[in-house]
């Protein structure tokens, strides 16, 4: 039997949340991989790639302490050479929520993944909860294209004060830091509301906003409860009692997102 092997794609920036990914393939893998990779086509033009805060030593180095046995750290000539013209469209799940305010994200997402999973040709690759919708892309990605690919979801690491763990954290001041924990009590808001047995969807995404609404540092961009298979509102006549609440909005000017399963 040949032994697995597991990919941990990054943009860089590594986090605790990295290395939960990291160690999670490392249970399951007797080769990991890390990508090093800060894809500039996932970043509009009105978005952070300069500033973004990576450091290559630094993430190079926290790659090492988690164990990896590889890292695949490409150019961005060797990822888009010269002539370079075909993406990977996800189709209606990449027109919405993150497709609809960030324009060509999830293509680029899609597109970029799928240059990672045959440049290092893994039997499992990892992706955080965080990015519910990113990691529904890729699921799609691995069956659709029969990249025969498992894709493993690792849990949202937060930080003590239940904020989830982001690369971007760091671009916060103090006083932004606290207003961020308004993305967690908002999302609990709707789960609490669900376990008490409202159901209405446009309850529990009023309960949301009107949270985020006393926040004045924040400023909304999404607060909804969808299906978390279509990432669209939930179909009435489904019995399913799946539903996810999702949240993006900004503090400051940095752009966060969160997300929790709820019934």
């Amino acid at each position: 039997m040949i032994a697995p092997v597991a990919v941990v794609p990054t943009l860089g920036g590594l986090h605790a949340g990295h290395e939960a990914l990291i160690h999670a393939a490392k249970k399951r893998a007797s080769t990991v991989v890390a990508t090093l990779f800060l894809n500039p086509t996932q970043f509009g033009e009105t978005e952070d790639l300069r500033k973004y805060p990576a450091n290559r030593d630094q993430d190079l180095e926290i790659m090492r302490k988690a164990g990896v046995n590889a890292v695949f750290a490409p150019s961005v000539e060797e990822m888009y050479p010269p002539g370079d013209s075909f993406i990977v469209d996800p189709g209606p799940i990449a027109q919405v929520l993150e497709g609809q305010h960030r324009p060509g994200h999830m293509q680029a997402v899609a597109t970029v993944v799928a240059k990672l999973f045959n440049a290092t040709r893994p039997d499992l690759a990892y992706f955080g909860e965080k990015d519910a919708q990113q990691l529904e892309v890729v699921r799609r990605l691995s069956r659709d294209l029969c990249f025969g690919i498992e894709i493993v979801a690792v849990g949202t690491v937060r930080d003590d004060r239940n904020i989830a763990l982001s690369s971007r954290l760091a671009y916060l001041t103090q006083d932004e830091r606290l207003a961020a924990e308004v993305l967690y009590r908002s999302l609990c808001a709707a789960r609490d509301l669900a376990n008490m047995g409202q159901h209405t969807v446009s309850d529990l995404e009023t309960a949301m906003r009107s949270i985020i609404a006393e926040e004045t540092l924040a400023t909304l961009d999404y607060a909804v409860v969808v299906d978390p298979q279509t990432f669209k509102p939930p179909n009435k006549s489904d019995a399913s009692s799946q539903l996810q609440a999702l949240i993006a909005l900004k503090i400051g000017s940095t752009r966060l997102i969160d997300n929790l399963r709820i019934s």
